[in-house]
């Protein structure tokens, strides 16, 4: 049987996200703008999910968009900001965010003469707030940074940097996709303007994702048509992913509640001992990521002198399911962009492997894993 540590990538569907969504799929199918009964009926279901999703973030309900996953959350949420929202044409970021966040700006650079400043990162991927405030501009339309590395877990101080932005003047946008069930993701507690969370990493189907954008800032829509979604996403809504999205969402501790905190612990805890094991298993290996600020469910290294698609190879042979980074790469060879970008050196940064846990996750499981990782440095070093 296999150990799956690759939640980062993708998380299997709930149960009862599947159960939700299968009534939306086949009796009651209908557009949730048609004037019929199964239009009203689709169209209660869908505002019922959205009331859901903004109760579980803390916002108002029409401040919640549904798209097709994170990386299109990304785009409207910076794409849609900038372009709308323009007191000049400067961007703050990092190079370390998901490529969804780092295309979209490059889109704006390219194609609308924006400007962007890449802020600096520490060895373990950690920007330095007083970077940030010399940064700003009275001409900074949009800061963009992540909650949590979707590689290395690494988490930014995002309530911090949304403080010093808006003295500012400037928005901020926060991809929380990682973070979602293990951090506070609410927003007052990190105080964003706009946030993307991705369906597919917390139990519900892959396709759905939503954006908060704050409901006094106005998004120019990437999608254009009929007027969804309040105009910000046009286009006929898919009322059961978004109630297979809303339910997995309400299956998760809520936000900064003791649960969630004990829960986060607990996973910490059984992380650190995992790292533990590993370091001493494998003498040659580093642990990649900050030592406190960091996901709970997150663990990954670089192996000195062997290839991470190896390492990964004779893992999958041995049934442990874990990946060399992000997914959304996949197909790509090149160095980790996350990696490099904290200095690590491209050769080394070749050598990466990503453990990540979910919430089934045990230690009897972690225990086999490392039994599997020190047969696969034996056959390696052969």
């Amino acid at each position: 049987m296999n150990i799956y540590l690759d939640y980062a990538a993708t998380s299997p569907v709930s149960t009862e996200a599947l159960e939700s969504a299968w009534p939306w799929l086949s009796g009651d199918f209908g557009n949730p703008s048609s004037q019929n009964e199964l239009g009203f009926r689709a169209h209660s279901a869908l505002e019922n999910s959205r009331q859901a999703v903004a109760a579980f973030l803390g916002c108002r309900a029409n401040e919640i968009t549904f798209t097709s996953g994170g990386t299109e959350a990304d785009n409207l949420g910076i794409i849609g900001l900038a372009l709308a929202n323009k007191r000049g044409k400067h961007i703050i970021s990092a190079k370390s965010e998901h490529e969804a966040v780092l295309a979209s700006i490059d889109y704006l650079v390219r194609l609308h003469d924006f400007e962007v400043t890449w802020l600096s990162l520490d060895s373990t991927g950690m920007i330095d707030l007083s970077e940030l405030a010399a940064a700003l501009r009275d001409d900074t339309t949009l800061v963009s940074l992540m909650l949590a590395n979707n590689e290395i877990g690494s988490v930014h101080p995002i309530f911090e940097v949304s403080k010093l932005a808006h003295e500012r003047g400037a928005l901020v946008h926060c991809d929380a996709v990682q973070a979602v069930g293990w951090l506070d993701i609410s927003i007052p507690a990190l105080g964003v303007d706009a946030l993307s969370l991705s369906g597919h990493k917390f139990g519900a189907p892959k396709g759905v994702g939503a954006l908060y954008s704050r409901g006094r800032f106005a998004i120019e829509p990437l999608i254009h048509g009929g007027g969804q979604e309040f105009g910000r996403r046009s286009g006929t809504e898919n009322v059961a992913f978004a109630v297979a999205f809303a339910t997995a969402l309400e299956a998760l501790h809520q936000p900064g509640s003791l649960l969630q905190r004990q829960h986060t612990r607990e996973v910490s805890s059984m992380r650190d001992g995992f790292v533990f094991a590993v370091l001493e298993t494998v003498p040659s290996s580093t642990f990649t990521g900050h030592r406190a600020q960091r996901l709970p469910n997150i663990a990954s290294f670089t192996f000195a002198n062997f290839s991470g698609e190896a390492m990964l190879l004779e893992l999958e042979k041995q049934g442990v399911i874990c990946s060399s980074g992000s997914a959304c790469a996949a197909g790509n060879d090149a160095p980790s962009h996350v990696l490099m970008a904290i200095g690590v050196k491209a050769e080394v940064a070749q050598t990466a492997v990503r453990f990540s846990f979910g919430h089934q996750t045990n230690p009897d499981e972690l225990n086999l894993v490392i039994r599997a990782l020190g047969t696969a440095v034996r056959a390696l070093s052969k």
